[in-house]
């Protein structure tokens, strides 16, 4: 019993988590759009009309780099990332969470911890001289874009405590299916 109230316990805290990364996808996917939208203005600009500014393209750049470091993320809690599946794939739900779990709690957590500690002087500085524009021209808040980079740890941070503590409630008795994420995964299995 006491296991089982655990195992919704965690579960319930890691949908909690996972909901922080489901709303940042949904804003951060369309910025694929956004993207779409300035290339083709950048195009159409260069090639009919002989003009370029280096701020849009600069746009570009930050929308992508937003992209795909906000984003990284919202793939982790839909298991969308690059999986080696050599004992993955026959293992048993809970042989699954048990290498989810050693693999968020050994590797993905301290790499978002290293990167977190040496990234946040490097981006503070840039905060503190509110860094301008790569090119010149370009947009003069470089401190923003250097400011994905601890975003992307974070998030990680946050979609690794929600997998370790779904895969915990999975070995504590709980449901192979319990969370988001996990859901996800069985649906493609």
């Amino acid at each position: 019993m006491a296991a089982t109230t655990a195992a919704s316990l965690l579960s319930r805290v890691s949908a909690g988590l996972d909901r922080i990364n489901a709303a940042v996808g949904a804003v951060v996917m369309w910025f694929a759009i956004g993207m779409m939208l300035i290339q083709f203005a950048i195009v159409v600009l260069r090639y009919v009309f002989g003009m370029s500014f280096i701020m849009l393209a600069e746009a570009e750049l930050y929308l992508h780099a937003a992209l795909f470091m906000l984003g990284a993320g919202y793939t982790l809690l839909h298991d969308g990332h690059v999986r080696v599946d050599i004992f993955y794939g026959s293992a048993s739900p809970r042989r699954r969470a048990l290498i989810d779990l050693l693999g968020t709690l050994v590797f993905l957590l301290p790499t978002c911890g290293v990167i977190l500690y040496y990234t946040w002087p490097f981006v503070r500085r840039s905060w503190q001289i509110l860094e301008g524009p790569i090119s010149v021209g370009g947009i003069p808040a470089s401190f923003l874009l250097k400011s994905l980079i601890p975003a992307f740890a974070v998030l990680l941070l946050v979609q690794g405590t929600a997998m370790a503590l779904r895969n915990l409630a999975v070995l504590a008795g709980g449901e192979a299916d319990a969370g988001q994420g996990a859901g996800e995964r069985e649906a493609r299995s």
